[in-house]
């Protein structure tokens, strides 16, 4: 009875998850608002009987309560997050909200599967983050003249950066020295300061009248990928990068400084690569270059964890293992920067390919959002987390796919780390904030609109005839 009841289980969360990711493309071509709402209801069904299943599969598993607990507390916190949300906010993105509360339930089912303790942790903080960031669009509404701190978003941010070199504070891990450490407390300064930088990009182009001025931040912000580059962070400073030639190109409207930017990108890692490959300055890249042309060649030495994720989405194939049947385990750092291997074995290659496009429809929204947009400040901002956002995830998904080499980046609000989630929570609140600004910018124009036809009819008298 238990195996029957596994396997419709585990058919039918592939076809919510195939239908929740239906339904955030669908959002997009609705005719109407009352689509569009039914739309947004139908995806928060999905959202709940797919957490609901997948706890359930846990608890089969092994058969403590502890689990069903640890459901409970979930179930209520995201209630609680997108009702009172909701309602302090009326002029928000439900689609936002709703992928956001499903990857952060994701990242909860699969981290209770492979570290029940880290999934403790992670909802702890994660819960603190989520109602922490609920704050933004209202702290946000009151900064006027945030647009102007162009010096104190750069300058902080390099300091922040720079912290991960003071003794007895920076920490190196995997070979970059990118961490901090306080006592027990461990953090990324990178995944705070992208943000900072967004915001120093932004403020800057706003201010930037000549070709001097781009001149100028784009010194500033080579300052910003240097310092990466010392920490032998290659994926943050990547992130970094195209960030600021994709804000820079919206701003501009130059194609030549795209195509500079890519051609640059090409020439540096290029001579990087030929300066660098035979020396040990940067070790650990070179061995995750060698693993990505062929992870087989030294499949237990630099090529293990390659391998291993090769393996894993391989033997779960399109529908998956199941929770709890696969063996995810055998994945070095399966909690962080390779879960997305863990969650293609034993929830299936479908659910991933799902998971990319929810990703993908969060992009487009963010996109959309930022063009709708007439404050060009909250524009660049908002066009600037949503390439973060999307790079991010091309980055993590490429190197456990062998598609690039890995980076060592997280996959947003699913792999373990309260810096990452911290920081994505922040970016999507950011984003929802400049949701509402669209939407007052809209109902002061259709005010404007009404003003002056109401204006027109008292002159002229109704259809636009003089009365005189």
């Amino acid at each position: 009875m238990i195996r029957i009841f596994t396997a419709i289980t585990k058919y039918l969360t592939l076809i919510f998850m195939a239908l929740y990711t239906f339904k955030c493309f669908s959002y997009f071509v609705a005719k109407n608002k009352k689509k569009r709402t039914s739309n947004l209801n139908k995806q928060v069904f999905y959202i709940f009987a797919i957490h609901l299943m997948c706890y359930m599969k846990l608890f089969l598993w092994k058969h403590e309560l502890k689990f069903v607990l640890f459901y409970l507390s979930q179930v209520f916190v995201c209630v609680m997050y997108m009702v009172i949300f909701h309602q302090c906010y009326k002029n928000v993105s439900r689609l936002i909200t709703n992928n956001m509360v499903f990857l952060l339930m994701i990242g909860y089912i699969m981290l209770t599967r492979l570290d029940f303790q880290l999934a403790i942790r992670q909802a702890v903080m994660g819960t603190g983050a989520l109602f922490a960031t609920s704050f933004i669009p209202f702290i946000l509404r009151r900064l006027k003249n945030i647009r102007k701190w162009n010096v104190f978003f750069g300058v902080t941010g390099l300091m922040f950066l720079l912290t991960v070199f003071i003794p007895g504070l920076g920490l190196s891990i995997y070979g970059s020295r990118n961490w901090i450490h306080i006592g027990s407390f461990t953090a990324q300064p990178m995944e705070f300061v992208k943000i900072l930088f967004i915001f120093f990009a932004a403020s800057s182009l706003v201010k930037a009248n000549t070709m001097a001025d781009i001149i100028i931040n784009a010194v500033i912000s080579v300052l910003f990928l240097l310092i990466l580059i010392a920490e032998k962070d290659f994926g943050a400073m990547l992130i970094f990068y195209i960030c600021y030639i994709s804000m820079v190109y919206l701003a501009t409207s130059r194609a030549r400084f795209l195509i500079g930017g890519i051609l640059a990108a090409v020439g540096a890692v290029a001579v990087g690569y030929i300066l660098f490959k035979d020396t040990s300055l940067f070790g650990h890249v070179m061995t995750r270059v060698n693993a990505w042309k062929d992870p087989f060649a030294d499949i237990y030495g630099g090529g293990y964890q390659l391998s291993e994720s090769l393996f894993a989405i391989g033997t779960g194939g399109f529908i998956g293992a199941g929770l709890g049947d696969g063996m995810p385990g055998y994945i070095p750092v399966s909690e962080s920067d390779f879960i997305f291997a863990a969650i293609c074995e034993e929830l299936g290659v479908i659910f991933g390919l799902s998971l990319i496009l929810i990703y993908l429809s969060s992009f487009i929204a963010m996109c959309n959002i930022a063009m709708k947009c007439r404050s060009p400040f909250y524009k660049y901002i908002t066009f600037g987390i949503a390439v973060c956002m999307i790079i991010q995830v091309l980055l993590n998904i490429g190197g456990v796919t062998k598609f690039i080499p890995s980076t060592g980046v997280t996959l947003p609000l699913i792999s373990h780390g309260i810096s990452s989630v911290f920081s994505t929570l922040i970016m999507y609140s950011i984003v929802q904030y400049t949701y509402i600004l669209v939407n007052d910018e809209a109902e002061y124009v259709e005010k404007e609109k009404q003003r002056l036809s109401d204006a027109g009819e008292a002159e002229y008298g109704p259809g636009g005839i003089s009365q005189a």
